[in-house]
Order: C-alpha cells, then structure tokens, then sequence
C-alpha cells in the first residue's frame, strides 16, 4: 500500500479517535447531573438550632437523603441577623451540593443592615417556597378588645396610648407591626425585648398591649384565654385557625401581608438541571400527608412552588419591606 495511503488513514483514524474522547468528554456533565446527588448534600440553616425552620430543613433533610441514598447534613450557622450563613451559603461552590434553607429575612435583612454581605436575587438561585408560618395579632385579656377592628378605632382615637411588644428590633414581628401602622393610620408605641420569653410573658401579664406572634407560640396561651387573638395571616386564614378572620378581612385593608415564608435556595452559577430536579423532590415531599402534619403541628402551612414563582416573591418583597423600612426608619439590633 502506498505511503500516502497509510498517511491518510492514520490521520483519519486519529480524527475519530479525538471525536469520540470529545463526545465523551462532553457527555460527562449530563451524566454527572443524571446522577446527582452522589455525595452528602449540605443545607445551611442561618439561625440557631430550634424552632420551625429546623423541623422544616430535618424533614425534609431526612427524606432527600432516604430517596437519594445519600447523607443530608442540616448546617447551622447563626449570628448577624441572619447574615453569617446567608453569606456561607452564597459563597459556596455553586454545585448543588449546598443549599440554604431560610426565612423571609432574607428579603428583610438588606434594608435593616446596610452592611449585609450577600444580594438576595444576584447571588442566589431560587429552588422553591417550603412553608408559610403565619403572625397572628393578639392582645392582653384585661384590655378589653375583642376585634381587629375594635384595635384599629381605639388605637385611632387614642394616639400614643397603646404599646406593642417585639422579641428584638428589626424582626418580622417588628416589620410586621410597622406595617400594619403605616396601612391603618395609626401611632403605637414599640416596646422590644430580647427574645419572645419575656414579651409573651408580658402580653399575659398585662404589661403589653398587642403583638404579633408566630401562630404555634400564640395557640396555647388563646386556648386558656390568657391571650386574645384578634387575626390570624395576613393577606388570607390560615388553615391552623380557619375560623379566624385575616388581617386583611379583619380590617377591609389591602397589602397587609405580614405571614412569613421559608425558602429553597442555591448559590447563583448552580447547574439549573440540579435546581429542576431538587425542586421537582422537595414539592413531592411537601404533598407526603406525614410531612404536613408534622409541619401543621409547629404553625406551618406547607407549600412548594415552581423556582420562578420564589424568584418573583423574592424580589417584590425585598421591594415591599425596604418601603416600610425606610418610612419607620428601622434598623436591626
């Protein structure tokens, strides 16, 4: 056979040979993802352990890693009002394999602390809505009012008179309050405490006159009677209280959502294919009747969404509270 020949066949051969290393090359992400999860999975939590957000990332924690056949890690990373492993989260490798697993403040922090180290919509991924754990407005038994509506007259007519208690500056319960001030029109004095101890003591005792408190904190004391609930939700009742009219039936005012939500983040940069499919698993364990259950017993309302549906509540309520921050001239603790 000529040299020329043998020349060209080399070449051609060597032509396939590279083909075939680069299709395999580039067949190896999509086989990384169809495998994914392969290694423990990590989800930072930026809060102290205890309280609905820790059952909420151990349930489902637990059942990603029984359906995967991998460990789940819950990581807890508190201080700074959230902004320490809010910022752990955001500067880990955006490969699926860490998630965080937070509350609203998320979208609350930015606007209190102008030194918060992370942006809510650049530096994450949405992956979905987890739970809603409703704020429910309460009163001391011994003052007498028995509405919302009864608040919102007397507290017209007597500006300055009434107290409110908040468990530290720069809470939900905090922004909440302040919302509900700005919408209605009236002027309540803001008595903070350290922590919701010493404020449901006082609510009890007579020494605060209203409040907003998680529903599960709320419960045991309306049931004695030794705290009155005049709302439960904000925009609509919460399933735990469906007798209980919202603050917005309660009231006939619009845009008063104070509820407070839990979420499903990834690091910005994470494969989408990743994002699509934790989703598609953390909606399915949210609908298992023994998840909700356990979530129902601490106050939360279970419920997915779609990554577009977060991204888009993400972004209109840092919009939302970053108004009522800057019209009460709040800041965190």
């Amino acid at each position: 056979m000529p040299k020329k020949t043998l020349f060209r066949r080399a070449l051609l051969r060597h032509a396939e040979l590279s083909l075939a290393v680069a299709f395999g090359l580039a067949a190896l992400p999509a086989q990384a993802q169809n495998a994914y999860p392969s290694k423990p999975l990590r989800i930072v939590v930026p809060f102290s352990p205890g309280g609905g957000i820790n059952i909420l990332s151990r349930t489902i924690g637990q059942r990603l890693g029984d359906q995967r056949k991998v460990s789940v890690v819950v990581d807890n990373r508190p201080g700074a009002s959230g902004n320490i492993g809010t910022d752990i989260a955001a500067k880990s490798p955006p490969d699926g394999y860490t998630l965080l697993m937070t509350a609203n403040t998320i979208i609350m922090t930015p606007s209190l602390i102008k030194t918060t180290p992370y942006d809510a919509v650049k530096d994450f991924m949405p992956v979905s809505m987890l739970a809603i754990g409703s704020l429910v407005l309460v009163t001391r038994p011994n003052l007498g009012i028995k509405t919302a509506k009864g608040l919102l007259e007397y507290a017209q007519a007597n500006p300055g008179k009434l107290n409110y208690g908040l468990p530290g500056n720069g809470t939900p319960h905090h922004l909440a309050m302040e919302l509900l001030k700005q919408r209605a029109g009236v002027d309540i004095v803001h008595v903070p405490y350290k922590g919701s101890g010493g404020l449901v003591s006082d609510v009890i005792g007579g020494q605060v006159d209203v409040a907003f408190l998680p529903i599960h904190q709320a419960m045991p004391h309306v049931k004695t009677g030794k705290i009155v609930m005049l709302a439960a939700g904000g925009a609509h009742r919460t399933a735990v209280t469906p007798d209980v009219p919202s603050l917005e039936e309660a009231l006939n005012i619009c845009d008063i959502d104070v509820d407070m939500w839990y979420g499903f983040y990834l690091p910005a940069g994470a494969p989408k294919p990743v994002a699509a499919k934790l989703n598609a698993e953390v909606n399915a364990i949210l609908r298992q009747p023994e998840v909700g259950a356990a979530l129902t017993a601490v106050g939360l309302q279970p419920g997915g969404s779609t990554p577009e549906q977060l991204a888009a509540r993400t972004g209109s309520d840092l919009a939302r509270w970053a108004k009522v921050v800057q019209q009460a001239k709040l800041s965190a603790d």
